[in-house]
């Protein structure tokens, strides 16, 4: 049980540390935004309370040093600079060597080398070395329509452990009623905003006998928790008078945080703590000691008792909220995802056989349960693999610290942008792509952009760009890894094969050939072994990485504009619709979402059996691959075949089979070494009747085509 419960409190830390690495580099972008800043310092304070929680004291103790160092930073006390960021990292890396440490103290050294630094870094700005109150929380009055402009604290309520909330003090004149004003609606319409805990004082109301009707004798003390912004709380008095006191006051409410009256009479400044301390000496009741001594009026004890009542129901919400979201969401491991799309796997294998069982014997019922199983089947195969779908910007956000360590190391200035972060894609896919997409990143940043001088030079911005690109195109994704530096210079990887002997001397190739030569084994054109390049290690792991994935990687580079790596990469590795095929006794999946229409097959001359060329398709050439012609497969040729229409979203083709027998659901299996030589196959799979259907590639089928200059 303890095992458990420890194994939870390392998923969510190496989550938050995951988080507070994304943090800290959008602060490193945007030093005064005090959002992040808060979330860097909810983080530590997170991991500093959950690890003394569960006994690890040594995180728990130099957790609180950064927390202590943000705090300053949160108050206004300290600025965010460059050293405080990589200082912030390291310290990041050290609670996760920590947490993968077998014994506690094992880093004690190094903890105490982190923690002087931070002490050191404080020791700048205490003692009177303020930093700049660009990030410092205020307390704000508003008096009647002559309002400041007021810096922004935060406009929405935070949803995690701090809480902003607002203290407003209504003080109508005592003619608002005579304009018509209704100060009670006011009030209302502050609470509709929020939650709110609202106290009312009467103790300015005349006896009866001296009462007048048309003045106004109330006074209220609103609390207000709410995800509305400043401006809207001050709309709700833009037609009070002149004469109305209207107080507006921020403050911060933490789940770890009960207050007691004293402590909340100590911060609002009505007393001191000497008072509070003279008056819980004398072991009577605080609250009638403070009244007594009149350290407080009646008034100010009303207030902050509803300040703590406030308190407390905010807290309680929120613990409420979140533990209702907990138990709608669970942790489940990704062994057992992967247990279950081989069931599903599994059980439409078995679903097909009973289908073809039910269609051989003729048995009605037992094709009208096949078909209800079948549409079961596929709903939870679609859920399964929702499950499994991931958005790549959970690896995105992984290298934006590679680049600016790598950068920083090279003594570059380069940027990370990425676009289609959201593009989903399986986690065994995405778990994949790291190591292939680290090589590129690094690629791009070491042998791509240029220093900043030689930029300057050329006339671009000394600021170089790496992009991360992500989009769907049918049944794959498109990750592109795009610079905007030198580009490939082909003389030199031409000279470098030759060298290698990569390349015969009287070898001709184009200028996309010369490129692709760099994903040969071994191949490098660094001048010098470094210990980022120049070990030819590198990028024929991408290209093999990615074509154990059922994948493509292709390079795009024009000279002083920089250069393109193209991934394609399937969706999923487990199921696929595709469309049932047949040539000869041989059957074929083409995946579905690659597939556009299907054609009778008419060439306009006689078909003579080549591998490729053109037939007509409303008006327009349409290029085709003969697959019987391809694959050599023998036997009679069909006198009506068929053509499946495919495109890869760059290419439209033709693909030629004998007949075209309808959907399947498919599950894909890899292929054995006999057949893993053959280019234009990506996968196999089990039919109903126990037989062996080889899966199309359809992107190798078009680079087939594109290699024939005659055809495309």
């Amino acid at each position: 049980m303890l095992d458990k419960i420890n194994s939870v409190f390392f998923e969510e830390a190496a989550e938050l540390l995951e988080q507070l690495e994304g943090h800290l580099l959008s602060l490193d972008e945007n030093p005064n935004d005090k959002d992040i800043i808060a979330a860097v310092f909810r983080a530590m304070h997170t991991i500093k309370g959950s690890s003394g929680m569960f006994g690890f004291d040594e995180i728990s103790k130099f957790t609180h040093e950064v927390e202590n160092t943000f705090d300053m930073v949160r108050n206004g006390d300290a600025p965010v600079t460059k050293e405080l960021i990589s200082l912030t990292l390291k310290a990041r890396d050290h609670i996760k060597l920590l947490l993968d440490s077998k014994t506690q103290g094992e880093y004690n050294s190094q903890s105490q080398t982190l923690i002087q630094e931070f002490k050191n870094f404080m020791a700048q700005y205490s003692e009177g070395n303020t930093a700049p109150s660009n990030t410092k929380n205020v307390d704000f009055v508003i008096m009647n329509d002559d309002i400041p402009e007021l810096e922004s604290v935060s406009d929405d309520v935070e949803a995690e452990e701090v809480l902003l909330s607002y203290k407003i003090t209504f003080a109508p004149s005592r003619d608002i009623l005579k304009n018509g004003t209704r100060p009670k609606m006011l009030v209302r319409e502050l609470a509709d905003l929020g939650d709110a805990s609202i106290l009312m004082f009467l103790d300015d109301i005349p006896p009866l006998s001296q009462l007048d009707t048309e003045l106004c004798y109330v006074s209220w003390t609103v609390f207000l928790t709410t995800k509305a912004t400043k401006n809207d709380i001050q709309d709700v008095f833009i037609f009070v008078n002149d004469d109305s006191k209207i107080d507006i006051r921020s403050f911060e409410i933490d789940r770890d945080f009960s207050p007691k009256i004293g402590e909340i009479l100590i911060h609002n400044k009505i007393i001191t703590k000497q008072n509070l301390d003279e008056v819980i000496s004398k072991r009577i009741k605080v609250e009638q000691m403070l009244v007594e001594e009149n350290l407080v009026t009646p008034e100010q004890l009303q207030v902050a008792i509803l300040e703590q009542e406030h308190y407390k129901n905010i807290v309680k919400k929120q613990n409420e909220s979140t533990a209702s979201q907990a138990s709608q969401s669970i942790r489940v491991s990704s062994d057992k995802l992967d247990m279950l799309i081989d069931i599903v796997g599994e059980l439409v294998t078995f679903t097909a056989r009973l289908n073809q069982i039910s269609q051989d014997y003729g048995i009605s019922s037992l094709l009208s349960l096949s078909e209800q199983g079948e549409k079961l089947i596929l709903n939870l195969r679609d859920t399964a693999m929702d499950m499994r779908m991931l958005p790549i910007g959970t690896i995105f956000s992984r290298f934006r610290r590679l680049v600016r360590d790598l950068s920083s190391e090279l003594g570059k200035d380069i940027e990370l942008e990425t676009e289609g972060a959201e593009t989903e894609l399986d986690k065994t896919v995405i778990e994949k792509l790291n190591d292939p997409l680290v090589h590129l990143i690094r690629n791009s940043i070491d042998h791509g952009i240029e220093m900043p001088e030689v930029r300057k030079q050329k006339g671009k911005n000394p600021v170089g760009t790496v992009k991360l690109i992500a989009k769907h195109a049918g049944a794959f994704v498109l990750i592109t890894i795009q610079d905007d530096g030198a580009g490939l210079n082909t003389n030199k990887i031409h000279q470098k094969a030759l060298e290698k002997g990569i390349i015969g001397p009287n070898a001709e190739l184009s200028t996309q050939e010369i490129n692709e030569l760099i994903f040969a084994p071994g191949f490098s054109t660094a001048d010098k072994v470094s210990s980022i390049s120049g070990r030819g290690v590198g990028m024929d792991v991408v290209k093999k990485d990615i074509t154990a994935l059922n994948g493509t990687v292709s390079v795009e580079s024009k000279e002083d504009e920089g250069s393109s790596f193209i991934l394609k990469l399937p969706l999923t590795l487990a199921i696929i619709e595709g469309m049932l095929v047949q040539i000869g006794n041989e059957k074929f999946i083409i995946p579905l979402s690659n597939i556009e229409e299907c054609l009778i097959f008419n060439p306009p001359t006689e078909d003579d059996g080549s591998m490729c060329s053109y037939i007509d398709s409303r008006g327009t050439y349409l290029p085709y691959v003969n697959l019987r012609t391809y694959f050599e497969i023998e036997g009679n040729v069909p006198k009506n075949r068929q053509v499946v229409v495919v495109n890869d979203s760059d290419s439209r083709i033709g693909l030629v089979v004998d007949s075209v027998i309808g959907n399947h659901q498919t599950v894909i299996k890899p292929l054995g070494k006999l057949y893993s030589h053959i280019d234009g196959l990506s996968g196999a799979t089990i039919l109903g009747d126990g037989s062996v259907a080889l899966i199309l590639d359809v992107f190798k089928l078009v680079s087939l085509l594109k290699r024939d200059e005659s055809i495309l």
